[in-house]
């Protein structure tokens, strides 16, 4: 479904993707892993055309986005559901408008269908009580499910993207998250999740791709991951996991 081919990109003078290649399918779960500022988030944005690389190619479905244009672009980016980590709710309005937004944006549903809507997708995240809540009356965990609602509540996506889903989260709602990563990618469904939490990653990934200097150095699954003699993946495991888990 996605295919990087040679791709490189920069901000300014700083460059963060080197030749990168690598393809994807859409039922597949992939991490993406790596230290801060290795060009992880960057690679969402790309896909989605949100940003454009200095040269190689992306292609999603064989058709290459690279020079496509914002109207072109629309209809790749309904192909995915996209939550980022800063991707936060509008604070005017309580739960269920921030939900309901996309569906008046992108939908000609009548306000009953957008309300039955609307609370269909609270009670897939276990948010029905909280459809009056306004975003600072929510937990961390709340936060991202309604994130995630409202990622979804236009459309039915072909794979989703996550961008540090668990971030700040404590464990127990870092592992209600997952658990719903999971549920979501049901029925033959693909992820792509971007993370620097290893255990979050292991649970919801089958594929791992690792970054580090622009380019991915490591390419395989967990057992791999695990064992791999790569020094700098060594080190970062041994950093953010417990060493009982190694």
């Amino acid at each position: 479904m996605i295919a990087f081919d040679k791709v490189s990109f920069s901000y300014g003078t700083v460059q963060v993707l080197r030749e990168i290649s690598f393809s994807i399918k859409s039922d597949e779960r992939v991490a993406i892993l790596g230290g801060s500022g290795e060009g992880k988030t960057t690679l969402l944005k790309l896909i989605l055309g949100l940003l454009r690389p200095d040269s190689g190619k992306i292609l999603v479905d064989g058709e290459d986005i690279t020079n496509k244009t914002e109207d072109e672009l629309r209809d790749v980016r309904m192909k995915f559901s996209i939550v980022f980590q800063e991707g936060a709710l509008f604070d005017s309005l309580n739960v269920k408008e921030n939900v309901a937004f996309c569906l008046r944006e992108y939908t000609r549903l009548s306000e009953e269908e957008i309300d039955r809507k609307v609370r269909e997708l609270l009670r897939r995240m276990g948010l029905e009580e909280a459809v009056e809540l306004m975003p600072e009356e929510l937990s961390g965990g709340m936060h991202r499910r309604v994130a995630i609602a409202r990622s979804l509540a236009a459309f039915e996506p072909r794979m989703f993207l996550y961008d540090e889903p668990t971030s700040g989260l404590d464990p127990v709602n870092a592992d209600v998250i997952c658990k719903l990563i999971l549920d979501l990618a049901k029925n033959g469904k693909g992820l792509i999740i971007v993370t620097h939490k290893v255990l979050d990653a292991t649970k919801v990934a089958r594929r791992f791709l690792f970054l580090k200097n622009g380019v991915a150095i490591f390419d395989g699954t967990k057992e791999q991951l695990m064992h791999t003699p790569i020094p700098e993946i060594q080190t970062f495991l041994s950093e953010l996991r417990p060493s009982h888990l190694l």
